[in-house]
């Protein structure tokens, strides 16, 4: 295909995915990172709840995804992505008026619905849709894109926050999905060509994979399953295991800060090699590239930037390789499908690894918690040379 063999330039798909990506990714997952304390100084609610509608979000999403992906594979991801848009804005708006905590959980389910059907693995599943064997230049560069999303909804959520209060905030998110993210979906990602509808439920349809195919598939969703449950612990309880190994809070933040970047770089890295090799090379580099830096973090080096900057390379690319070693493994005709799988699971692991995280820092304090988070990324580690020998 060529960039504008599906009605649009191949470049403006992308753009609007992105924008859309960062403002999906802005309204949800990093929106109590900024937005919590505010919350539970203003309403006196208990933080765990909170969190918890996050939690409950996450697992929403997990729960949808199988369908979403079927969805997108038969009708293309269009208007999958403006449903998420139109349901996030419904949902952002129910978070600001929720005048008690139960309304302000059941807000969270709405949103659990807009990121099961906007975050990644949908966008990816839509691109795979359009562009069928070539989309994996489009899925690392909408990665690219969504590198930021943290980089510009943390500012603007404190900025707003400041101006016209979190509920405030809840409103203007909800706004901008009306008006930007929406009006680029429909005005700018092109329909997919609809392929013939199988008899039975769409959303119940599950593609054939043969025996090795299906031993392959569930290695990864286990690699995809460890790999959310080490970021989310990670990016949750960062600061406090910093601080258990004598770090300064405001060095703390300093040295996270420094996850954001390394993500992006990495990125870029990864674009420059323009798809030369396999993308279970990409994906060997993110889990080496995390377990390694998970290890220097447990050791208590001195070296914590270097070991922050290892782990967000990482993460970057592991977020590349979660949409393009699907592609190069199952092909481009069960792709989408297969991503909405395969995303379950991820999904429901970052839903309880807070809670999962908590637990262990209250039961064997943060060298317990440290200890976990390497198992798991050398575990993974075996998983990928598992992954390799299935292929």
């Amino acid at each position: 295909m060529n960039s504008e063999s599906c009605g649009r330039p191949r470049l403006a798909v992308i753009s609007a995915l992105g924008v859309f990506e960062i403002l999906s990714w802005g309204s949800s997952f990093y929106l109590l990172s900024v937005l919590a304390g505010p919350i539970a100084a203003e309403t006196g609610w208990p933080m765990v709840w909170i969190i918890g509608g996050l939690s409950l979000g996450l697992l929403v999403a997990g729960l949808i995804s199988p369908r979403v992906g079927a969805w997108i594979g038969h009708r293309g991801g269009r208007p999958v992505l403006a449903f998420s848009a139109a349901i996030m804005a419904a949902g952002l708006a129910l978070l600001g008026l929720a005048p008690a905590l139960p309304v302000f959980v059941g807000a969270w389910l709405l949103l659990g619905l807009g990121m099961g059907t906007g975050l990644y693995d949908p966008a990816f599943a839509t691109l795979g849709r359009l562009y069928g064997a070539e989309a994996r230049p489009a899925v690392t560069s909408l990665t690219l894109w969504g590198g930021f999303a943290s980089t510009v909804s943390w500012p603007l959520s404190a900025f707003l926050i400041q101006h016209v209060g979190w509920r405030g905030t809840c409103f203007a998110y909800a706004g901008l999905q009306l008006a930007v993210s929406l009006p680029l979906i429909l005005l700018v990602v092109p329909a997919a060509p609809r392929l013939p509808v199988q008899p039975g439920n769409v959303a119940e349809a599950a593609p054939v994979l043969t025996p090795a195919e299906r031993h392959a598939f569930r290695l990864f969703a286990g690699v995809l399953t460890l790999g959310g449950t080490v970021m989310t612990l990670l990016s949750v309880h960062l600061l406090t295991l910093l601080q258990a190994r004598g770090v300064a809070l405001a060095a703390a933040v300093s040295f996270g800060a420094l996850i954001g970047p390394a993500q992006v770089a990495a990125r870029v890295v990864e674009m420059a090699g323009r798809g030369r090799h396999h993308p279970l090379w990409t994906l060997t580099a993110a889990i080496c590239l995390v377990a390694l830096g998970l290890g220097m973090l447990a050791a208590g080096l001195p070296a914590v930037a270097l070991a922050l900057v290892l782990y967000g390379a990482g993460n970057g690319i592991y977020s590349i390789a979660r949409g393009t070693v699907p592609l190069a493994l199952f092909g481009p005709a069960r792709y989408a499908p297969l991503v909405g799988r395969l995303a379950r699971p991820g999904l429901v692991a970052q839903a309880l690894a807070p809670t999962l995280g908590a637990v262990v820092l209250a039961q064997g304090g943060p060298d317990a918690l440290f200890g976990l988070l390497v198992a798991l990324a050398f575990v993974n580690v075996g998983l990928v040379g598992l992954l390799w020998q299935a292929r």
